[in-house]
């Protein structure tokens, strides 16, 4: 730090100043007696702010949820225990992208010195197994020392944000209260500028591409989302009068209502006039492309060879790739660079998703129906989440304007949307909130509504109750007990975690039941449990299970037995 200006800290108060500097206003997580030290000068301090959840997993979904809304995350966690819990939250959000900082409080450093064998631990006198844990699902790790604590902070904080990576803290009990010299300075959250002869030329071989094009066209990834260039690609989109699609991953990143956007692609689950719009096209721009079965229609996504791919911090375009360029340089000079397209290229605007009219209110409440009423319901700025399941349904929706979408479609892991619902109401209170998902998933983390009442937020939970994972019914065992999950009395919960509540819950079993409990007001909790036949789901979503078995099982698998699966009706 020669040069530059300097005061003297403890550690852990220099550690939350620079949480608050890089926009973090919450921390999540669980107490231990090796994160109590710092705990305490958070409460100290007053800020962050401090959310306790029930388990280390749900706080790394409730830091996940709530970067998505803020640009970075953070969670609070105790040695070995805590951060091996919230390992599987951590895997997601490197899978997503989404920055999350996992801080874990951890042994003495006076016992790593001296071998001492210390209680959350291997009791195998090493110290490094969670550091080595987590460098698979982290950007960086590093333990935190009186020596390198000013330089190690700053590093994990910046390269999080930077890379929209996950990355793993230890911060050692005894350390927290020792006072260093740091930077007086604010922590600058600004990415490093690339190189100016490979941004110009880069520019330039995009800009020229596009120019020359008849059918160009622009396909987004979620990295658009994380790396804030959604509006960039709409600006270009416009100029250009090109159209616009997204992977599911992507559901929401790009307004559904802009004249431009043109749907999902995902090869063959696409609709027709998207998948013959990016294949065909002679000059297609990916943003941030990350293809996976689940994305790509089962691998039956078929790119054109000459696909411009645009990354974090390169390009490739043809032969040639650019290195030390960032997205947002690059978007924002092709804006500038490609003149404004006059001709009409007359793109065919994403149809109204779900709108046939829904049956008569006494009907059996059945899944087509229930897509049609959540379609209805749905108004801009809502924020949406999808868990694996049912309601994988919303990706065939159309969103409103702002809307913005939060789910695990890489990473898949169940459970996931009811933590990231804390953190995202935690980050954004005043936006309405609406929780899709089925039974299965939510018993996995459902004891985390606990802390959503506890803090007096106000999400719309619609859970269906159809006795099991859907999803795995359309693999293999349809009608087996190992797809069936205990008949809880959803609706209850809210009153059983919280005792005063105003939360108004619901159980519905017909048409009429649905929509009128859709019109209560959302002034306080709406907790809805539709009863559904545990063998209707969408169509989209069993189709989609019946092929990833054919890809998990291989053609003599036991998925091809009669009644196997559950098949789509229609």
């Amino acid at each position: 730090m020669s040069g530059a200006s300097i005061q003297r800290m403890k550690i852990g108060d220099f550690l939350l100043r620079r949480l608050e500097e890089a926009g973090i206003r919450h921390l999540f997580g669980v107490p231990g007696d090796y994160n109590l030290p710092l705990l305490q000068q958070l409460q100290d301090a007053g800020a962050p702010k401090w959310i306790g959840t029930c388990n280390e997993l749900n706080a790394s979904y409730a830091a996940d949820g709530y970067a998505r809304l803020t640009g970075l995350g953070a969670l609070l966690v105790t040695n070995g225990v805590g951060p091996l819990s919230a390992i599987n939250g951590i895997g997601g959000a490197c899978s997503e992208r989404v920055p999350v900082i996992c801080i874990a409080g951890s042994v003495p450093l006076r016992s790593i010195d001296r071998g001492l064998g210390m209680h959350h631990t291997m009791a195998d006198g090493s110290y490094d197994h969670f550091l080595r844990a987590y460098a698979p699902v982290t950007a960086a790790q590093a333990r935190i020392t009186p020596r390198n604590a000013a330089t190690e902070i700053d590093r994990l904080i910046l390269t999080a944000w930077r890379e929209r990576l996950p990355v793993y803290m230890e911060v050692p009990s005894d350390i927290t209260h020792l006072e260093i010299e740091v930077p007086a300075d604010r922590l600058d959250l600004a990415a490093p500028p690339g190189d100016p002869e490979r941004l110009r030329s880069c520019v330039a071989a995009i800009a020229g591409r596009l120019c020359a094009a008849k059918s160009p066209a622009i396909l987004v990834d979620a990295d658009a989302d994380r790396f804030g260039v959604a509006s960039e690609l709409m600006e270009l989109a416009e100029k250009l009068a090109a159209p616009v699609a997204v992977i599911n991953a992507a559901k929401a990143v790009i307004d559904e209502t802009f004249a431009h956007f043109i749907g999902v692609y995902g090869g063959k689950s696409s609709e027709p006039h998207v998948r013959q719009t990016v294949e065909t096209s002679d000059c297609l721009l990916c943003v941030g492309y990350r293809p996976i079965e689940a994305t790509t229609g089962d691998f039956t996504a078929s790119l054109p060879a000459d696909a411009i791919h645009v990354r974090g911090h390169s390009v490739d375009a043809g032969d040639d790739n650019y290195q030390a360029v960032t997205r947002g340089e690059v978007l924002r000079g092709v804006i500038d660079a490609v003149p404004r397209v006059t001709t009409n290229r007359a793109p065919r605007p994403a149809g109204a998703a779900m709108a046939a009219p829904l049956p008569d209110g006494s009907a059996k409440l059945t899944q087509a129906a229930y897509w049609r009423a959540v379609q209805s319901y749905l108004r801009p700025g809502d924020v949406l989440y999808v868990d694996n399941g049912t309601s994988f349904a919303v990706l065939g929706l159309k969103l409103p304007p702002k809307s913005t979408f939060v789910g695990s479609i890489n990473w898949g892991s169940i459970g996931y949307s009811v933590g990231a619902l804390l953190g995202a109401l935690t980050a954004a209170p005043d936006r309405r909130h609406i929780l899709l998902i089925g039974d299965g998933s939510f018993q996995v983390s459902a004891q985390e509504l606990s802390t959503i009442l506890r803090h007096d937020h106000k999400p719309v939970i619609l859970l269906i109750n159809n006795g099991g994972y859907t999803i795995e019914r359309g693999y293999l065992g349809k009608a087996e007990p190992y797809n069936d999950v205990a008949n809880w009395a959803y609706a209850d919960l809210p009153k059983i975690f919280r005792r005063d509540t105003s939360a108004r819950s619901f159980v519905v079993r017909t048409v009429g039941d649905l929509r009128a409990a859709l019109a209560t007001p959302n002034d306080t909790m709406i907790f809805v449990e539709s009863l559904m036949d545990r063998h209707d789901a969408p169509a989209t979503v069993v189709r989609s299970s019946n092929g990833g078995a054919e890809l998990d099982y291989g053609p003599h698998g036991p998925h091809t037995q009669e009644n196997a699966q559950l098949r789509p009706t229609t």
